[in-house]
C-alpha cells in the first residue's frame, strides 16, 4: 500500500491514491467524490466527501496541481474524456511520460 500525499497540515489517505492511480492509468472512474474533485467541483465533492476527506481538500489541490497531468482534470467533460480515453488523451500522455504517480 502507498504512503499517504501530505501537503502542509493535510493528508490524502493511501486508497484514495490508490483509486487517483487506477483512474490516472487506466481511466477507471472513480466515485462520487473524486470524481466532484477532479471536475474542479468543490460543491459536489463537500457533498460527497466523507468526514476525513472533507477535512482535508487542499491537499487533493496540491496532489491534483502538483502531481497529476493536467489534461486529466478540470471539468466532468475531461474527466469523461480521460475515461473515454477520447482522442487518446490517456494514451498519449502515458506514452510521453506525463504522468508522475506510481502505476
Amino acid at each position: 500500500m502507498r504512503e499517504p500525499y501530505v501537503f502542509r497540515d493535510w493528508e490524502i489517505r493511501p486508497e484514495m491514491l490508490e483509486a487517483l492511480d487506477r483512474y490516472i492509468h487506466k481511466g477507471y472512474r472513480p466515485g462520487g467524490f473524486l470524481t466532484s474533485v477532479l471536475a474542479n467541483d468543490f460543491m459536489a465533492a463537500c457533498q460527497h466527501a466523507d468526514d476525513t476527506n472533507i477535512q482535508n481538500l487542499p491537499a487533493y489541490a496540491a496532489y491534483i496541481y502538483n502531481e497529476m497531468p493536467s489534461t486529466c482534470h478540470g471539468s466532468y467533460e475531461i474527466v469523461d474524456a480521460w475515461v473515454a480515453n477520447t482522442d487518446e488523451v490517456r494514451t498519449r500522455t502515458s506514452s510521453v511520460g506525463g504522468l508522475n504517480v506510481t502505476p
